[in-house]
Parts: C-alpha cells; sequence; structure tokens
C-alpha cells in the first residue's frame, strides 16, 4: 500500500465525539481528522471501537490520523491499523530507534512527530528534529501547559518564532499547533509559514462539541492563508 501525501494546505481538525461530528468536518473542508487514544493527560473524547467505525462507515482512511502518546512502534502500529488510520501523530518522546521501527514495518503509514515549543527551547527541539528527520513525513509544533503537563490540546499559543526557525530548517514539511483558532489563524501562518495547521480546542463550543460555524470559518481562513504563503514563497524563489 502506497502512503498517503500530506494534503496541500492541510488543515486537520483533531478530536471527534461521534459520526455526525466527523461527517461535518470533511463537508467543512477539513482535510484531516485527528482521534487522540492513549493520552497521557486528557481523556479520549470516543472510544477505539467508535472511533474505528467512524474511519470505517466515512472510508476516511487515507485522511485520518491517530494522534497519540504511545512510544512503542509495534503498539502504535497496532492501534493505526486497528482504526485504519493512514497517518499517526506521535506526542511523546519517542526514541529515533522506535521510529525507526515503525518505519520499517510500516512504510505505507504517514508519520506526523509532534515537537512541543517549551518557552525558549530551540536548539533543543532542532536536535529532536534532526534525529526524526529521517523517518518521519512530517512534523507538528505544539504548546506545552505547565500547569496541566499537556502537550497538545492544551488551547495555548506559543512563541510562533520557535515554529518559524522549525519551518525554515528542518528537512521535513511542519504543521502548526496550539491554540490556534478563526480569529488567529491567518496570523499564525504569516508568522511561521507552515505546510498546514491544526486545531482542537479553538475549534469547539463551551460544551466541548465542534462549532460548524467556527470550522468553516477556520478552514477558509487558513487556506486562504496557506495560498498567500505558497505564492510568496513561488514569488521570491529563483
Amino acid at each position: 500500500m502506497k502512503m498517503p501525501a500530506l494534503p496541500r494546505h492541510a488543515v486537520q481538525a483533531a478530536g471527534v465525539r461521534s459520526l455526525d461530528e466527523a461527517r461535518m468536518l470533511r463537508a467543512a473542508g477539513v482535510d484531516m481528522v485527528g482521534f487522540p487514544l492513549r493520552l497521557d493527560v486528557h481523556a479520549p473524547d470516543i472510544g477505539e471501537a467508535e472511533a474505528r467505525e467512524i474511519v470505517a462507515a466515512l472510508s476516511l482512511g487515507p485522511a485520518a490520523c491517530l494522534i497519540t502518546y504511545l512510544t512503542e512502534a509495534r503498539t502504535i502500529l497496532e492501534l493505526a491499523r486497528f482504526l485504519g488510520a493512514a497517518w499517526v501523530q506521535l506526542h511523546a518522546p519517542v526514541p529515533p530507534a522506535e521510529l525507526a521501527g515503525l518505519r520499517r514495518a510500516a512504510p505505507e503509514i504517514g508519520v506526523i512527530k509532534s515537537l512541543v515549543v517549551r518557552g525558549g527551547n530551540l536548539d533543543a527541539l532542532l536536535a529532536e528534529g534532526a534525529a526524526a528527520s529521517p523517518f518521519v513525513d512530517a512534523f507538528i509544533t505544539d504548546t506545552f501547559d505547565p500547569a496541566t503537563g499537556a502537550s497538545g490540546a492544551t488551547g495555548r499559543t506559543h512563541d510562533w518564532a520557535v515554529s518559524a526557525a522549525l519551518a525554515r530548517v528542518l528537512p521535513r514539511p511542519l504543521l502548526l499547533a496550539g491554540g490556534l483558532t478563526p480569529d488567529n489563524v491567518a496570523a499564525a501562518v504569516a508568522r511561521v509559514r507552515p505546510c498546514g495547521v491544526d486545531a482542537h480546542t479553538g475549534l469547539e463550543d463551551a460544551a466541548g462539541n465542534k462549532d460548524p460555524d467556527r470550522i468553516r470559518a477556520f478552514v477558509r481562513r487558513a487556506k486562504a492563508a496557506l495560498r498567500k504563503e505558497e505564492g510568496r514563497a513561488g514569488k521570491i524563489s529563483p
């Protein structure tokens, strides 16, 4: 099986509570749907069996992304195949040897590795990214929350200058996450110039459900900003 390509101007929405919500996300133009499972801090939005049913019902496979804190290649692969997800997004400090093992065992699965911004830790993130680059297809930056210990779905932005530096230097595409909303996504894209964006809590209402109006606005503004930055890059390229 061929590994899926990262969508152009990629917009991922993480966290799904129902089949209807997943269907709404796709209808609104979301490219990738993230299913956070086996997490260190947060409780999953839905169980693994229900996530699998949603992926199957909507034929989501190439657009489905397992988001997890698992660290062993074997268990990551088992869960991804159980779900039918073509992508895995790894938020734990997965050792390079496990990343290499995952790549060897499942070259058809796309691997996105998180780089968690904790203040001014750019040098550490550059080193982490360099070690992981041979075994992953993309990176995603997200925000650490010292109050909870969470390194994703925190609703907090981080210093976009760190993400911008990583996007310039690392040899793999970079997705931007961390406190993104319809109101700030265009500014974030202009600052960081990523290949795509991811949002979770910034797309939800007070009850934690995805808000259709926020989703549509986020997708529209994110894709417009990503196209604009791609156009700028084309104009300044030799």
